[in-house]
């Protein structure tokens, strides 16, 4: 019997770990896999090569089940400064992006970075960076488009009545 093998290009080490990046636990399943193939007798340098983390990465792994037992695999809370932004703002944010900017007295007619900024500590008093903005808009379900310039048309109307009001000046 013929082995099964993948044979979509598009399936590669790389493109798996990118997806395991973007889906949310996933980490702890390379997590749990890591720990099997250590307990099978793989070395910390095979399984680091293998999921493409740091040989120091899979050590602390080990040492973190070792002290803590299958606890200890679990992702824990990571200390760091306390968002600025609480519930109550995120909401009247996501309430307010939904709506024309010049609603809110701001004086362009997309949200963008600048805008939200100026938005958030006109309301609230909270100082953001732009690429915070940024973030948040799009982790509201909005997304940052490239603002779209229109121009405008010249018609024929009134050519003639133009060209002849106008005053003539020599060549000289």
């Amino acid at each position: 019997m013929k082995s099964l093998e993948i044979t979509n290009k598009s399936i590669t080490r790389e493109s798996l770990l990118k997806m395991a990046e973007k889906i949310p636990g996933a980490w702890i399943g390379l997590r749990i896999a890591a720990m099997i193939l250590i307990l099978e007798g793989w070395k910390s340098t095979q399984v680091a090569t293998l999921f493409d983390v740091s040989r120091w990465s899979v050590v602390k792994w080990i040492q973190k089940a070792n002290d803590q037992g299958a606890q200890g695999i679990k992702e824990g809370q990571r200390p760091g400064r306390p968002s600025r932004m609480d519930e109550e703002i995120e909401k009247d944010l996501e309430n307010a992006l939904s709506r024309d900017p010049r609603e809110f007295g701001l004086k362009r007619n997309r949200w963008d970075g600048i805008v939200v900024v100026e938005y958030v500590e006109r309301t609230y008093g909270v100082k953001i960076k732009i690429r915070q903005a940024q973030r948040w808009i799009r982790r509201l379900g909005f997304s940052l488009k490239v603002p779209i310039y229109k121009y405008a048309q010249a018609t024929t109307e009134g050519v003639e009545e133009f060209g002849k009001t106008l005053k003539k000046t020599s060549a000289d």
